[in-house]
Parts: structure tokens; sequence; C-alpha cells
């Protein structure tokens, strides 16, 4: 298979504002880079602060916010900074589980998946929601996951709150599919990032996971979603609306 190549398209986001979370690393940063490289203007939000100035740094049109996307307060911060016009946003922050089934699960975990994965992204939507609509346009890409598709895939958190997290996607789209603002999820599968993996790992979770977890297609890049996610931001995705892109290399139909 010929080796796949980044194409930036010039000018796609010209003019435009998109906020990106978990932009300190991974699929967050390479989005936040190439929305920036192709003219947008991107407000990066993490709470990790010196890979957000090293992405400032390197890529102009980027303006860092160093935040907790769960927090009023910083998200306040994060749409304070991008104004009065909020073309996009890419709620990409996350956090993994330890694969714990719901008998080992405990309130900790739970507690912090849901926090982040499913409160920031519902946080974050409903700061930028009003500013799209008084705009009549807007575009939202939600990071979901092969385990929002799946049982088999994580642990019952993680699954639980990707779960969370299409729902979400699926609602705003139809509550504001006539008002101009588009709202898309896509559900990558194995990739390569920064994500912060558990210290240990449930024996029992990953000795049920395990045979299905080999079965992980070639484990893509985050450009390589990125790529997706950009696509849906930008006018090009403007007849998509309320879908779950698998972007997963196949995994989702084995």
């Amino acid at each position: 298979m010929t080796e796949w190549q980044e194409r930036i398209v010039d000018g796609r986001f010209d003019g435009r504002t998109v906020v990106v979370t978990g932009a300190a690393s991974g699929i967050g940063r390479a989005t936040a880079s190439r929305i920036a490289r192709e003219g947008g203007r991107v407000i990066a939000a993490d709470v990790v602060e010196r890979p957000l100035q090293e992405l400032a740094d390197e890529v102009p049109g980027v303006q860092t916010v160093v935040g907790d996307i769960s927090d009023e307060d910083d998200v306040a911060r994060i749409v304070e900074l991008a104004g009065e016009r909020i073309d996009g946003l890419a709620n990409v922050a996350g956090v993994m589980d330890d694969f714990s089934p719901v008998h080992e699960i405990s309130d900790e975990l739970w507690d912090r998946l849901f926090r982040i994965n499913v409160d920031g992204t519902m946080r974050l939507t409903r700061a930028v929601v009003p500013a799209m609509l008084a705009a009549g346009s807007g575009a939202i890409v939600n990071v979901a996951s092969e385990s929002a598709l799946r049982g088999n895939a994580a642990g019952v958190a993680y699954t639980a709150s990707k779960h969370a997290v299409v729902g979400i996607t699926r609602n705003t789209a139809f509550m504001y599919g006539d008002k101009g603002i588009r709202v898309n999820a896509v559900a990558p599968g194995g990739v390569a990032t920064g994500i912060q993996m558990p210290e240990s790992t449930s024996e029992f979770g990953l000795g049920r996971l395990g045979a299905f977890l080999s079965a992980i297609p070639p484990v893509s890049t985050a450009q390589m979603q990125a790529a997706t996610i950009a696509f849906l931001l930008s006018d090009d995705g403007v007849n998509i609306n309320g879908v779950i892109a698998p972007t997963d290399g196949g995994w989702s139909v084995q």
C-alpha cells in the first residue's frame, strides 16, 4: 500500500476561528496544526502549558489557553479568547481507563472519565453554540472512539463515556441542523498519540479483551485523524451532519 502523505489545502480555513481542545499532543495537536496551516485562527486549549507554547511557536495562527475543559471558568476563558465569532470546535481532549469491568471500576476513575470525556465535551459545545447561532453557521467535531461503537474495545468507564459522546453528537446535530450548525464525530481505532495510559490495568479486563484488541488494524497517525476532522470542520463537509465516522482502518467492520 502506498504510504499516506498529508496534503494541506491552502486557504480552506481563511478568516475562520476554530477552537481545538487536547491540543498539546496527539490528535488535538495535529488538528490544531493542520487548521492553522490551512489559514485558520486556532484557539488551542489543554491542561499543560509548555507543549502548547511550543505549538504556537512552531505554527503561526495558533493562540493558546491553558485550562481544564471541565471547569466552567476555564471554558469561559477559552471562549473569551476566541471572540464573538467561533466557526468551529474540535472536542479532542480525553482520557483513557484501565480496562476495568464494572465489578472493578472505582468511583474515582468513573468520575474522572465522565468529567473530562463527557462533561468537558458538553461544556465546550454549550459555550460555543450561541456564537454559531448568531452567525447562522458553524461546525463541531467530537472525538469518540472505536469504544463508542462496540463493547469490547476498552473498560466500562471509557466505553460508556464515549457512547455518551455519540449521544451528545447526534442530539446536538438534530437540534441545530436547521440553524446552519453541523455536528459530527470521528471514532478512531488504534492511534499513535500521547494519550496518557494508566499505570496499571485490569487483569480481568485485559484477559477478556485481549483476543479482540489483537485484531486492531495497523495503528494510524494523529495526522491521519486530523485530516478527517479538518474535512468535517470545513465547507468540504457541507452535507454531513450527525455522522459518527469510524476512522479506524476498518476495525468496525470486523
